[in-house]
């Protein structure tokens, strides 16, 4: 199987073919979005150009500005809390479970406070975050709930499809990602007027657009009389090319997350019974779809991080990533470059009496992050797979 395969070419050629002509010039990504909605369960998808762009859209068509706070959770890709900063707003930081490695709910109810606006819990390395208790916090206090669901297409939670659940939901099609056309993303809602506003501000605060028109009518704006921004918005569009790849995707998704579980059990055959070695924890009635295969080393093994990766790459296996650095210990929350020219004005507010962006702020992702490994899944030659996982298996062996 491939992961470029001829349906991906075969709308690339139909869009090349069409001369990028206006009349046609949204064709691909008007399918694609009626599609993804349809998979999901959904009335509105609107495609952006990456999935970063999804979330800065999502939070300012929630309302979300300067001085508002929105929780997010430590471990994962910066993204998400650079896309709250994106919004002129503030990323608080709650700690994670231990077992799963996703957001904690409890910790989420007690970093609420009466700036809280919005809550984005993280999908991560594609299981699902435990949603049933952040939307029963986010009835509570009146808050808006995005799912950050880049890392996992097709997981299920308690019978529902992750996605499907919170206000909106996010997804990438970035080059790792279970979907992939480059770059590219989409944001799902069932609600219209935040589809509404999400569109506006992917489309430069056109009038003419709305939760399924994603293009402006050629009669409008050759009237001269015509207003055609009515609020303010970046141009977050995706293209035809990115969405012709990104649609025959789709069309193919059970097959390629499909071949993502498989590959993860075969890691999970490689690490049974092995005590200091512990899987994300998958519980019951959820469902993983395996953007990547994560390890952590137990608290209590004495092996060195380094040394593992060195000799998993020595027997064979292919690259293993490190999970990504506890997002407010990185340089950019550290140097306090947030509080320069051009960033949240609230800042000033927030140095003086909010969440402090220091060691020890959430100490279970702290101590979780550095003993992680995340295993590729994303193999389409399973020869290659067959490498990896035995590499592993001889790489327990050789420290157990």
């Amino acid at each position: 199987m491939k992961r470029i395969g001829s349906l991906e070419r075969e709308y690339l050629l139909k869009v090349l073919d069409n001369q990028f002509s206006a009349s046609t010039n949204s064709d691909m990504t008007n399918r694609l979005e009626k599609t993804f909605a349809q998979k999901f369960g959904v009335k509105y998808a609107v495609a952006f150009a990456n999935g970063t762009a999804t979330l800065h859209a999502g939070l300012v068509a929630a309302g979300v500005g300067p001085g508002d706070e929105v929780i997010v959770p430590p471990l994962t890709m910066a993204s998400t809390s650079l896309a709250v900063l994106h919004a002129n707003a503030i990323p608080v930081f709650a700690d994670i479970n231990p077992d799963t490695f996703t957001i904690d709910p409890s910790d989420i109810k007690k970093k609420v406070t009466k700036y809280t606006k919005a809550i984005i819990p993280v999908s991560l390395y594609g299981l699902p975050s435990d949603i049933g208790p952040i939307m029963k916090i986010a009835k509570k206090f009146n808050l808006t709930v995005i799912e950050d669901d880049a890392q996992c297409v097709l997981g299920y939670y308690k019978n529902r499809i992750a996605g499907s659940i919170a206000h909106m939901a996010s997804f990438s099609f970035q080059a790792s990602k279970h979907i992939t056309s480059g770059e590219g993303g989409m944001i799902i809602t069932k609600d219209k007027q935040l589809a509404d506003n999400v569109r506006r501000f992917g489309s430069l605060g056109y009038a003419g657009v709305d939760a399924k028109k994603g293009k402006i009518s050629k009669d409008d704006i050759q009237d001269p009389k015509y207003d055609r921004h009515v609020s303010l918005g970046f141009n977050y569009r995706m293209s035809e090319l990115c969405s012709a790849v990104a649609l025959a995707q789709t069309e193919r998704l059970d097959e390629l997350v499909q071949r993502r579980i498989e590959i993860a059990r075969m890691y999970n055959n490689a690490v049974k019974n092995i005590s200091w070695l512990r899987p994300q924890k998958v519980p019951i009635d959820y469902e993983h779809s395996y953007w990547t295969y994560v390890l952590r080393l137990a608290d209590d093994k004495k092996v060195d991080w380094y040394d593992f990766r060195r000799k998993y790459i020595e027997f064979g296996g292919d690259s293993v990533y490190a999970a990504w650095k506890i997002n407010y210990l990185e340089p950019v929350f550290q140097k306090k470059a947030l509080y320069k020219k051009g960033c949240p004005l609230s800042y000033v507010r927030y140095k003086a009496k909010a969440q402090r962006y220091k060691i020890g702020l959430c100490p279970v992702a702290e101590s979780i992050q550095p003993k992680l490994f995340q295993f590729k899944t994303n193999y389409m030659n399973m020869l290659k797979a067959h490498c990896s996982t035995k590499a592993l298996a001889r790489t327990v062996a050789y420290f157990d």
